[in-house]
This record gives structure tokens, C-alpha cells and sequence, in this order.
């Protein structure tokens, strides 16, 4: 499989896409956000490389679209745009990581490698469960009830980490660190919008919450509130 690179400008695309093949990675170029759509709807990727600035529809909007088709291919959002409520947008959005242009092509090979790797399940157990969620580890399919929930890659990777430490109260570090990879700056809100996809498509529209907030400590899946 190959990575869709979505970016207008033609320099920056043709770095990526030589460092990329350098690093045996097959690439497909577009300049356009509805050409990305499109193409992630035809056919599927290892990865999406998105900039934010596009020529008709913007990254976000791509994004949006392609997650409300249920598309999970992980996105890496490159983009000029710095500010923390701007990052913070993008993974509300679906992107699973953002990158400030201009980066060092090393660090952004090495959130591909990552990306890439954790999208794909390396467990040797194929099913795990907790109360009425079931999850296959291979299929990427998730229920609850024997209702089918379509889960993000982040999303799945976080049921996952909370399914194999149930009842053990994780905190933002440890799942900034188990789904990322690596430390964010510690005022991001960004495991919390995570956190708050995840319940609402787990708990919302059932009659018991399982994933539980533990205030100034982190979250937890077990099936009894705590008080703390």
C-alpha cells in the first residue's frame, strides 16, 4: 500500500515524496482536498499526509469527510498553523498527529513509522472484551450489545489500552505516551477530546457508562462510579 500525500505546494510534496521513497514508502500525490476524498474513498492508504491550506476544500474538511465515511487510515496533519487551539482542532477533526511546517523530514519519518505501525494489531490474542464490548483485533470491528461501533485508529488504540488495563486508572502521560509515542506539551487538552470521542461512541447511547473520569488523576474502564 502507498501513503497519499495531499499538498499544493509542489516542493514541499516532491521532498516528501523522494524522502519517503528513500525510505522504501510508495507515495501518491494530489494538490486538492476533494482529490484526497476521493481517492481515500477509492482506494485504501497506509497513511494520509494532509497540509490544512488547500485550494478548494481545506484539510480539515477532507478529514471530516472521510471520517463520516468511516475511513480509519491514520492522518498526519502538516500544516503552518502552530497555535495550540489550531492543533488541538485538528484531532478533533480525526487527524491522529500534526507536524508545524517547517519540520525535520527525520522526526516526520519517524510519526510515520509510528503511525503506520500502530495501526495495524501486533497482539497475538485475536479477541478482548470487557462487559458488553467485544473487539477483534485482526477485523478492527468493535461491539457493543451486538451493535457495531465504528472507531478511528486512535480511538480503537485507546478501547484497546483501556480493555487490557481495565479497571486501572490510566493517566494522561501513560496514554499520551502507549497511543502517540512520545510526550506532548502538558497543557494540551488533547487526550481529553480524545477520551471524549471514544465515550461517545462507547457509552452515549447506552444505558451504562463504562469509561469513567477520574478528576486530577486520569480515566478508567470498569463497570462501578468511584466517588473519588
Amino acid at each position: 500500500m502507498a501513503i497519499l500525500i495531499v499538498e499544493d505546494d509542489i516542493e514541499i510534496a516532491n521532498s516528501l515524496i523522494e524522502g519517503l521513497r528513500q525510505n522504501n514508502f510508495e507515495s501518491v500525490h494530489v494538490t486538492k482536498g476533494h482529490e484526497g476524498y476521493l481517492l481515500a474513498m477509492q482506494r485504501q492508504f497506509q497513511l494520509i499526509i494532509s497540509d490544512l491550506m488547500l485550494p478548494d476544500i481545506d484539510g480539515l474538511e477532507m478529514i471530516s469527510m472521510i471520517r463520516r465515511q468511516s475511513i480509519d487510515t491514520p492522518v498526519l496533519i502538516l500544516s503552518a498553523k502552530r497555535s495550540l487551539d489550531e492543533r488541538v482542532l485538528g484531532f478533533q477533526k480525526g487527524g491522529d498527529d500534526y507536524m508545524v511546517k517547517p519540520y525535520a523530514f527525520i522526526e516526520l519519518l519517524a510519526r510515520v513509522n509510528s503511525l503506520i505501525r500502530r495501526s495495524v494489531p501486533t497482539a497475538t490474542k485475536t479477541n478482548i472484551s470487557f462487559q458488553e464490548i467485544r473487539m477483534n483485533l485482526i477485523s478492527r470491528e468493535v461491539f457493543r450489545k451486538n451493535i457495531k461501533i465504528d472507531l478511528q485508529v486512535k480511538e480503537f488504540l485507546l478501547l484497546e489500552l483501556f480493555i487490557k488495563n481495565q479497571n486501572i486508572i490510566l493517566t494522561k502521560p501513560q496514554i499520551l505516551e502507549k497511543i502517540w509515542g512520545y510526550s506532548f506539551d502538558p497543557k494540551t487538552n488533547v487526550v481529553d477530546v480524545l477520551v471524549y470521542r471514544l465515550r461517545n461512541k462507547i457509552d452515549k447511547d447506552f444505558d451504562r457508562s463504562y469509561l469513567q473520569t477520574i478528576k486530577g488523576v486520569g480515566y478508567v474502564l470498569r463497570l462501578e462510579k468511584n466517588t473519588l
